[in-house]
């Protein structure tokens, strides 16, 4: 959720410089403490919205103001105490060329008023007193174009994870002065493969610690009630859900949302963003990393549906080879033990972010940025295309064969039982990550930042981990766009989690600076589809045992050269613990109620004959 929210975990320094900062109700009156950027002076408000909440907030403006300037905005439930240390990283250009900055609490955080709502839907347009985010940011613009002097009428607003999702609202009925928004990294739909589940498998350990952080205080202050450092064993230890329910003992608004609510049903859709971007009025550019371990479809399902609204060129891409907000701090020229030979987030922050919002609300310079910009990894290098995903690319097939071989060639012969098979039990899943398993943000640190490029021979030879490869490739291979897993599988019981993952093997003679990386499997792409919802995501059924069923795994997109003398790996398995809960793999109607002894070891195949081809498509490009 980005360094906002890692800052608080490592502990209560923050909240406990923010009890010091008290705001007034007296516009532009409170001054804040004097550890403010350089260069800006800090005002702290509580500006009122419509239905008489006041919303902490603090403007920040140049010291030597002589001329109009924008707002820029971000609005965030992470607390804005250290709003400042933004402006020598995330910001620091921006900053640098003169903005009037705002940040602001959301309603019910911190010492902002009212009730937190986790992803608050719209109101009911019938009722003209209701409130959400986008009426909370239509206020605020409206309260600061009146009394903030010396602006110039024109706002941007950014920000990235939860403060991605709040500036992709600022666009929903946005106000007239909103000129730009950056909705980056978005938790754009908490079901369908952001934060919460993807594709019906919950997200266990992310959702179970997220949720108790925000909600068991309005500032993050209570401890999260886990007392092991591998949080595996103490996951596994704790059983069913249904006793995890028990733990937080109704405390938790989403964690009860989470339990009574496990379908795609109209309380989830009601917080999916998509569902509000009905049309496309303000300029927006979205952006995202191909390993962020929280919202990666956040940003590539806004941009897409934003797509089909877009009459006036007014949508932009920019995707990077970063993890959750990778691109807001630091150089940006690796990420865990794989190298960029780039400093890619030096170069969004100055090339791209920085001259796109002068572009629009300063209107000054040329457009920065093509339609679509992305990082192609591998290769290494920045690629701009006219439309995202490329038409050009053709979808190709990587077929699953014997003995572990992968091949572009379909199978053949008249046999149709050619498979491979495993034993999935709930009693041992496979890690997500290389244990021990910290805290997702542990004060002390965490690998949850990389696990998404962690070396993937962590789990290569188990019995219930599936693996094929090619050969070494005789030249270069470069994919642009949608990536589909393509399962026919069965299973004897009558649930089953797929998890595919698509791997880029180096050479075991790796480079010469780079001697440790001989045989790293890099996770280029991954995802998990829970069986139930095969047909449907809203209308879950059981699998019918031992029928050989079609499974499609949507393993998103991707920007990537497979380089000469690599192999191509593909991995199946059934269970990422504790990321994702463990599948009971009966049937039950809702697993967050299911008892342990529904919990039962079950066979799982997955075809790979004439008939039944399984395979990952590819989206190749020739040029």
């Amino acid at each position: 959720m980005y360094d906002q929210l890692e800052h608080h975990m490592r502990g209560t320094a923050q909240i406990a410089i923010l009890g010091v900062v008290l705001a007034t109700a007296s516009p532009l009156a409170a001054q804040a403490p004097p550890d403010t950027a350089a260069g800006y002076r800090d005002t702290t408000l509580m500006i009122p919205m419509r239905d008489g909440v006041k919303l902490h907030t603090r403007v920040f403006r140049p010291g030597n103001q002589s001329e109009s300037l924008p707002f820029v905005m971000l609005r965030t439930p992470y607390g804005i105490a250290g709003a400042s240390r933004q402006f020598r990283t995330y910001l620091k250009e921006m900053a640098d060329d003169g903005y009037i900055f705002v940040f602001q609490d959301i309603r019910g955080r911190y010492t902002s008023e009212g009730r937190f709502v986790m992803n608050r839907p719209l109101h009911d347009p019938k009722d003209a007193t209701g409130v959400d985010e986008s009426t909370d940011t239509y206020d605020t613009v409206d309260w600061l174009l009146k009394n903030v002097p010396r602006n110039s009428g024109r706002v941007g607003v950014l920000g990235i994870s939860y403060p991605g999702w709040l500036a992709a609202m600022a666009g929903v009925n946005a106000h007239p002065a909103v000129k730009a928004i950056s909705p980056q990294a978005p938790m754009t739909d908490t079901w369908m493969g952001d934060d919460f589940f993807h594709y019906g498998a919950f997200r266990l350990s992310y959702g179970f610690e997220y949720a108790a952080w925000m909600e068991l205080s309005n500032d993050g202050s209570a401890p999260v009630p886990i007392d092991r450092y591998d949080t595996y064993d103490w996951y596994l230890a704790q059983g069913p859900l249904s006793n995890l329910t028990r733990l937080l003992a109704g405390r938790v608004p989403t964690w009860t949302g989470f339990t009574g609510h496990p379908t795609y049903d109209a309380f989830w859709r009601a917080k999916a963003l998509p569902g509000y971007l009905t049309k496309l009025t303000v300029p927006t550019l979205t952006v995202g990393g191909w390993w962020d371990q929280e919202d990666f479809y956040g940003a590539l399902k806004t941009y897409q549906t934003l797509e089909t609204h877009d009459t006036a060129n007014l949508n932009y891409l920019l995707m990077g080879p970063w993890n959750h907000g990778g691109w807001a701090r630091g150089a940006g020229d690796s990420l865990g033990h794989i190298s960029w030979d780039d400093s890619t987030g030096g170069y969004f922050r100055e090339q791209a972010q920085a001259p796109w919002f002068a572009y629009w609300l300063k209107l000054r310079g040329h457009l920065p940025l093509p339609e679509a910009l992305v990082f192609e990894g591998g290769s290494n290098q920045w690629r701009a295309f006219d439309e995202w995903p490329p038409k050009a690319a053709t979808a190709t097939k990587l077929y699953f064969g014997p003995q572990g071989t992968l091949s572009f060639t379909a199978p053949t012969g008249a046999t149709t039982s050619a498979a491979d098979n495993y034993v999935s039990d709930p009693a041992h899943p496979v890690p997500y990550r290389q244990r021990p398993i910290q805290l997702t943000y542990h004060p002390q640190g965490s690998d949850w930042y990389t696990w998404l490029v962690e070396d993937q021979r962590q789990v290569q030879g188990r019995p219930d981990v599936l693996t094929w490869q090619t050969e070494p490739l005789t030249e270069n291979l470069t994919i642009a766009g949608d990536i589909v897993g393509r399962l026919f599988a069965s299973t004897t019981g009558q649930d089953a989690d797929w998890v595919v993952k698509l791997i880029d093997v180096y050479p075991d003679s790796a480079r010469g600076d780079e001697p440790r990386m001989g045989g790293y499997q890099l996770m280029v792409s991954s995802e998990i589809l829970r069986g139930r919802y095969h047909r449907s995501f809203s209308r879950p059924e059981p699998l019918v045992p031992n029928r050989v069923t079609p499974f499609t795994v949507d393993l998103h997109q991707q920007s990537y050269q497979f380089l000469r003398g690599h192999r191509i790996m593909v991995q199946v398995q059934s269970s990422w613990f504790p990321v994702y809960d463990r599948n009971p793999q009966t049937w039950v109607t809702n697993i967050f109620e299911a008892p342990a002894s529904a919990y039962r070891a079950q066979t799982h195949r997955v075809l790979r004959s004439a008939m039944y081809p399984s395979h990952v498509e590819l989206p190749v490009l020739t040029h």
